[in-house]
């Protein structure tokens, strides 16, 4: 089969795309050789399985990546705590207690299907490609089976391009597959060489260019794929042959980057931040380990005569020479000076701890410590973080959870909205524990001020500036309190209503029974006077 009009034209922006991203991937081969071993081989072509370690002598700096990784794994998508909540952009109707309660429905049916699919393993390695590489790229497909499948792509497959935004709208990645997941995958439309690879050995691999980039002419109204917002279109990259073109309704692809450039497309790491430390520390580590070995297996002098045989350094081992001469074997003075080299590399960890924050995320609460204390430092460890999360919650969450939005809507997986909530727009709010933590600034301000109005509240009716009603709701959304825990605002004022009405009826049973009281009093008094004054009284009362 030959190339078409189509294949040729991609091909021609890959290799584009493909020279514009070669400066950068000696940079990642070099960052992962010392911090990311496992993932090592973006000039570098290793068998799988081979090692990886040889050149690393210090594994601190993988064991920051590790924590930074988990860090960011456990403040923004947690998969034991709420990291996000729907919500309406009117906000007349997002008080609607009624578009609340669908809101938190489909905010559950989203959870169910994150924590049901492979999303956690997934994500957790495109926080590892993020603090590494600097830029991560995840694919998010449909699936027949599981509704949504997540895979995070290395790094050395990926090649991206922006829009006018400086948004990711574009993307080719190049793989392998077996020839016989090829033709599983695309049937008939393989060329006759993969076709006889399968036949040979199924498990001859292919090399696969998959193109995903918007369309710049189709029809909105119209559902297929040839009228969707994005292309796709999967080739063989040896001969172009055309595999299938397709589409996608929204970007299937979230690629989040750690810091940016503003003239650069691929993003930069805190791992490219401390690399001279890292191999600093590197090569320290070797000197250490040969001056540690010299100091315990130094190097001997011995006399140039007299002696039988080799000088034996084994344990137990025998060396003779003549008696009687004072000639021996010493050992040789280097003057090492391990405490001095243990020194500098402690200095160089600590300025490696200081790029990816261990010390503030290793930070634990001691007994000494204060709870006002604990939550500072909490907050410092939040403050360190904000920066991150802002380009995070553009790049990658914010295109994930719209995808999978969007995904679970097409597939009748979300609860049915009533009417009225037809056409508003949706928007997220980002309630992990990172989100919160920058939020409790607003809470600790509410709380001081109504206790500053509370101690003010003796000498001025200062309350009557506050909604209470408002200020619990809106108290409510920064701790992340659950919708269905709260009472409606219908229900709240038909409980006032009756409380209203039954104490409206205990001030009036009240006023009888005075009455009553006051008139059993006055009984025997009116009996006592003449019979001319009762009757004017009773002409006054009626």
């Amino acid at each position: 089969m030959a190339k078409t009009d189509l294949t040729k034209n991609l091909l021609s922006r890959y290799e584009r795309l493909e020279g514009q991203r070669q400066n950068w991937e000696t940079h990642w081969q070099e960052v992962a050789d010392y911090m990311q071993p496992r993932k090592a081989d973006v000039t570098k072509k290793r068998a799988r399985g081979d090692k990886r370690m040889e050149q690393v002598f210090d594994s601190s700096p993988i064991q920051a990546v590790e924590l930074l990784a988990a860090s960011l794994h456990g403040m923004l998508t947690n998969p034991s705590t709420p990291w996000f909540t729907l919500r309406f952009k009117d906000a007349e109707i997002d008080n609607e207690d009624e578009a609340k309660l669908w809101l938190e429905a489909s905010t559950d049916a989203m959870y169910t299907a994150f924590n049901r699919s492979n999303f956690q393993q997934e994500i957790f390695e495109l926080y590892h490609d993020l603090i590494t590489f600097g830029t991560a790229a995840m694919f998010i497909e449909e699936d027949d089976d599981d509704i949504i499948k997540f895979s995070t792509r290395h790094i050395n497959e990926v090649f991206i391009a922006e829009n006018d935004k400086g948004r990711i709208d574009t993307i080719y990645r190049r793989f392998n597959i077996s020839a016989r997941a090829a033709i599983q995958k695309f049937g008939d439309a393989v060329s006759s060489d993969v076709q006889g690879k399968a036949k040979k050995n199924p498990y001859d691999e292919v090399e696969i260019l998959h193109a995903v980039y918007p369309r710049l002419e189709f029809n909105p109204n119209k559902k297929d794929k040839a009228n969707m917002p994005f292309e796709s279109v999967y080739m063989e990259y040896k001969n172009g042959n055309e595999l299938s073109v397709g589409g996608f309704k929204e970007f299937p692809f979230v690629v989040p980057r750690y810091l940016k450039a503003s003239n650069e497309i691929y993003g930069r790491s805190p791992a490219m931040t401390a690399l001279p430390d890292v191999k600093m520390l590197n090569e320290m580590c070797k000197t250490t380990i040969k001056a540690a070995q010299k100091q315990v297996d130094p190097p001997l002098l011995v006399p140039d005569d007299g002696f039988l045989l080799p000088v034996r350094t084994v344990p137990g081992g025998l060396n003779f020479y003549r008696s009687g001469t004072r000639d021996r074997i010493e050992p040789l003075n280097i003057g090492a000076n391990n405490p001095l080299g243990l020194n500098m590399e402690e200095q160089r960890r600590d300025s490696i701890r200081a790029v990816f924050y261990v010390n503030q995320l290793m930070m634990q609460q001691g007994p000494q410590m204060t709870a006002t204390e604990v939550i500072q430092r909490n907050e410092e460890k939040m403050r360190l973080l904000g920066p991150v999360l802002g380009r995070l919650q553009s790049e990658l969450l914010k295109p994930l959870i719209d995808r999978v939005f969007a995904i679970l809507f097409r597939n009748n997986m979300l609860p049915v909205a009533p009417q009225f909530l037809s056409g508003r727009d949706i928007e997220i709010e980002y309630v992990s524990p990172l989100a919160k933590a920058q939020k409790s600034t607003e809470l600790q301000s509410i709380m001081r001020a109504v206790e500053i109005l509370g101690s003010l509240a003796n000498v001025a009716p200062v309350f009557d500036y506050v909604n209470f009603d408002n200020l619990v709701k809106h108290l409510a959304d920064i701790v992340g309190v659950p919708q269905k825990i709260l009472k409606s605002q219908k229900e709240v004022n038909n409980e006032r209503q009756a409380q209203a009405q039954q104490q409206e009826q205990m001030q009036s049973m009240q006023q009888l029974q005075q009455v009553a009281k006051a008139g059993g009093d006055i009984a025997p008094l009116a009996k006592a006077l003449p019979e001319e004054a009762r009757a004017v009284a009773n002409a006054e009362v009626e």
